[in-house]
This record gives structure tokens, C-alpha cells and sequence, in this order.
């Protein structure tokens, strides 16, 4: 039997106003949407409070720009690449609202008591005057996101006529016919519209209003609502100008236009990997060293000729690659019978065949069978040079000769899916330089063995990439020794 569970609304605090004259008597004033996330953006500015948890590599660049935005009360569109974050940034808007906001209970809409604006709240406000009844309703249930797609609907985003209540007996120009769409209900909210380019024209057109005039037209007769909305939207370059576009009087409509863009310091982009992947739930350790190739890898790919830059490398390759070496170091663990999961360069050799499909490749690349293997050769390719790169900045300086001379002269060193941290490490001598070595690459001379092995490992492929040591790879055993 399936067994569903349902996330439960946070609960508002006691003692609040629950009726329209309690309301008033606290001194409760109402405030617009945008000047109540301009007030709370200002308050986190003057307190030093970080209003973007969570977003990374965006501080010099894009958040200016859109605290500008906002504190100009400006609706807003995010253009930028895939993965670059976008919809998280937009969901963070919603810490900008108060935690709770008085709403007139039982209303279909999100009406302030003070301003009832659907025919049913106006008439009951009438007949119950200072003890119209008072819901709080939390900030996260003022939040509505839409990803566009073209079969989207008029009536998904504005409303339609509802057959049930017109076969209730009311008539089709009763304005109490119409079941409203998305924007009326985030009414005193914010609303998302993911890949906006991609709704049909005409619906675009249906946003117009909403915007400007503040009314929705639905089946030949307008009804107006002056609906308190944020309106923030979301869309990628490309489609921007090829597959879909955001019509003109619309694009107008929006105060600010802000371009998004890939992290752009090599520490953000390792903190960006380390937040959002899943390290902990899959239950293996990652070091950072192996995060910065990781990094470094999307990087490489970001600025490759063989990889169609129109549609981006997401962030999310990245992400990926750091829980895939982590499934990887969990299954190594589970055939040597480690006790804890320690994640090695070995294990980054399952990175390209895994999440090749997450790339769109140039034409002379694409996906038949017979470039395959030139795919394979790529990422191979861009994935040493990003181990390369990550071992040459955190060693640079040190001397690793007496560890190249050692494996040269006999100390072979195994590694692979089969072979333990232990075997690893017995393999070489004790040397000063691997001290160093463990230490640079984020692992205590004293600890366990896992960190302590990937640290070496790391500096033994530092060593065969600089054809300073060879290495032999045969039946998930890679073997590495001297140069043949």
C-alpha cells in the first residue's frame, strides 16, 4: 500500500488579531508587496543580514542588481544559461515577506481584511464589519511558481469560467462564475514563471493586463481587481531569441532585466558543488580536492569547442559528479569492506560515462554510434586536465622526486574498485614528502587511511600526467610504476 504524506502549514503564533476590529485596534497597517519586501530588504541590509542564503557567486554581480530592482519595486526577469541558479534565486524572494499576513478567512483569494476585493469578501465585509473573521497565512504559502510550457492556458494563469458554479444556477456574466488562475491567487504574493519565452504569444498577452491595468478579462467581460503581485519570470538566452521570445509590450512591462551568469572564482564554484550535492545522504566522504576537479572539469567544458555552449553546462553537472564519485567510493567500500566510505581519484573515472548525457555536443560530436568513443575521448581528456590543473595548484612547489623515484624503483603502487585504502598506503615507504603531500590535499598525516590514500593517489596521477611515472590500467586495476 502506498503511503502519502502531506507537508503541514507552519502554525501562526497565538495571540494574533482574529477579527477585523482586533485588527485595527493592534495598530496593524497595511502594506503593499513590494514596499513590504523593500522594508525587509532594507532592515537585512542595515543588520548585516545575509537576505540570499544559500546563493553563491552571485555577490558582486547579479544581487546588486536585483536589491536595485526590488527596492525600486520593479517586477523582474532573470535571463541566463541553465543551471545557473535562477530558480533558487527566486525562491529566496520569499524571505523577503513578513512571516505572517493577515488574510480574511475563508476568502478564495489572499484578500487583506481591510481591502476585500472579490465580490464574496466585499459582501461579507459589509454584512460583518469589525467582525469579519482573521486568518494569518505564512509567507511560504505566498509563493506561486509556473513552469511555462506552450499547452499552458489562459485559464491556467488568469482564470475561466467555472461550469460547476454556472450549473449552480448562476449566470455566465456573474463575476462569482469565474474560478480564478495562478496570478489572482498569489494575490499579496509573488509569482514565478519559469522559461518564460516558452508560453504561447497570446497567453503573454493575457499578462498585460495583470500587470498595468491590475484587471483580469475572462470570456468577453473584464472583472476588476486591483491584485497585489510581484511578478518575476525566468528565461534562457537562447530560447530568448530562437524558440520562443517575450513579446515586446510585455518585456516593457518589466522594471529590470538581469543577467545571470556561471560562478566565476574557482571558490565559489567548489562551495557551490559542496552545498548542493548530496554528500551526507549518500553516506561517503568527498574531500576537496576532488570537489575542485569536479569543478574545474564543468569548467573545462564550459570553454571547449566540442560542447554546444548555446545550451550551457549546468551547475548541476558538477553536483552530480561529486554524488556520482560518492556512489562510486560507497560501492567501493561495500566490495573491500570498509567501514567508512572515503571517495579517491579512482573513483572519478565513472564521472564521464555516467553523465555524458547530461551535454549537448557540437554537430561533429553528436550522439551516433560511431562518435561515441570520440565523446568518451573528450571528457577524458578535459577530466585529466582538471586534475592536472587542481594537483599543480595546491602542490605547486613541493618536490615530488623522492615519491617518483620510490614507485620507479619498485614500490608499485595498486589501486581500484577492489583494493582498500590500506593496500594503498602499504605499498610505498615512509618519505617526508608524502607528509606534505596529505596535508596540502585536505588530509591529516595521522588520520585515517581513506583521506590519506586519495590524497596520494591524487599526487601519483599528478605524476603520470607530468610522464613522470607510468600507469597501467587492466581488469579495474590501474598500476602505478616506472616508465616503460
Amino acid at each position: 500500500m502506498a503511503v502519502t504524506s502531506q507537508r503541514r502549514s507552519p502554525q501562526p503564533p497565538t495571540g494574533l488579531p482574529r477579527t477585523v476590529g482586533a485588527l485595527r485596534a493592534s495598530g496593524h497597517v497595511q502594506r503593499e508587496i513590494k514596499s513590504e519586501i523593500r522594508t525587509n530588504l532594507l532592515d537585512a541590509l542595515r543588520s548585516g543580514r545575509d537576505p540570499w542564503p544559500g546563493i553563491i557567486g552571485f555577490s558582486g554581480s547579479v544581487l546588486p542588481q536585483l536589491e536595485r530592482a526590488l527596492l525600486a519595486g520593479h517586477d523582474v526577469v532573470l535571463l541566463g544559461e541553465r543551471g545557473q541558479g535562477k530558480t533558487r534565486l527566486l525562491r529566496t524572494l520569499v524571505g523577503l515577506l513578513d512571516e505572517w499576513t493577515p488574510v480574511i478567512e475563508g476568502a478564495e483569494l489572499a484578500e487583506h481584511p481591510y481591502q476585500p476585493i472579490t465580490p464574496a469578501s466585499i459582501r461579507r465585509a459589509a454584512e460583518l464589519g469589525e467582525d469579519l473573521p482573521v486568518a494569518w497565512l505564512h509567507r511560504s504559502l505566498r509563493y506561486a511558481e509556473k513552469l511555462a510550457t506552450p499547452d499552458t492556458s489562459v485559464g491556467d494563469l488568469v482564470g475561466d469560467v467555472d461550469p460547476v458554479k454556472v450549473a449552480e444556477g448562476r449566470t455566465l456574466g456573474d463575476p462569482e462564475t469565474i474560478h480564478y488562475g495562478l496570478v489572482p491567487r498569489a494575490h499579496r504574493g509573488i509569482v514565478a514563471i519559469n522559461e518564460l519565452p516558452d508560453l504561447a504569444e497570446r497567453i503573454q498577452v493575457s499578462l498585460l493586463n495583470v500587470m498595468e491595468e491590475r484587471d483580469i478579462q475572462v470570456r468577453g467581460y473584464t472583472l476588476r481587481l486591483p491584485l497585489d503581485v510581484l511578478l518575476v519570470a525566468s528565461a534562457n538566452p537562447e530560447d530568448y531569441t530562437n524558440r520562443g521570445r517575450i513579446i515586446t509590450p510585455l518585456k516593457d512591462r518589466f522594471g529590470a532585466e538581469i543577467r545571470t551568469h556561471y560562478p566565476r572564482e574557482m571558490a565559489d564554484e567548489v562551495a557551490l558543488v559542496a552545498q548542493e550535492a548530496d554528500l551526507a545522504g549518500i553516506g561517503a566522504q568527498v574531500g576537496e580536492p576532488l570537489l575542485e576537479v569536479l569543478a574545474r572539469f564543468a569548467r573545462h567544458l564550459r570553454a571547449s569547442a566540442a560542447i554546444d555552449q548555446r545550451s550551457g553546462v549546468s551547475a548541476r553537472f558538477a553536483v552530480a559528479g561529486a554524488e556520482t564519485v560518492a556512489a562510486a567510493a560507497l560501492r567501493r567500500a561495500a566490495l573491500t569492506g570498509e567501514d567508512h566510505a572515503v571517495a579517491r581519484p579512482v573513483d572519478l573515472e565513472a564521472v564521464p560515462a555516467v553523465l555524458r548525457g547530461k551535454l549537448e555536443f557540437e554537430s561533429g560530436y553528436d550522439q551516433a554510434s560511431a562518435q561515441r568513443d570520440e565523446q568518451g575521448e573528450v571528457l577524458t581528456h578535459l577530466l585529466r586536465r582538471a586534475v592536472a590543473d587542481t594537483t599543480r595548484a595546491r602542490l605547486r612547489g613541493l618536490n615530488l622526486t623522492p615519491l617518483a623515484a620510490a614507485v620507479s624503483g619498485g614500490h608499485r603502487v595498486v589501486t581500484g574498485e577492489q583494493v582498500p585504502a590500506t593496500h594503498v598506503l602499504a605499498a610505498l615507504p615512509e618519505l617526508p614528502v608524502l607528509h606534505e603531500v596529505v596535508t596540502r590535499l585536505g588530509a591529516s598525516p595521522g588520520g585515517p587511511p581513506g583521506p590519506i590514500a586519495a590524497a596520494i593517489e591524487l599526487a601519483l596521477e599528478s605524476l603520470y600526467l607530468s610522464q613522470k611515472l607510468g600507469k597501467d590500467v587492466e581488469d579495474g586495476r590501474t598500476v602505478y610504476g616506472s616508465r616503460q
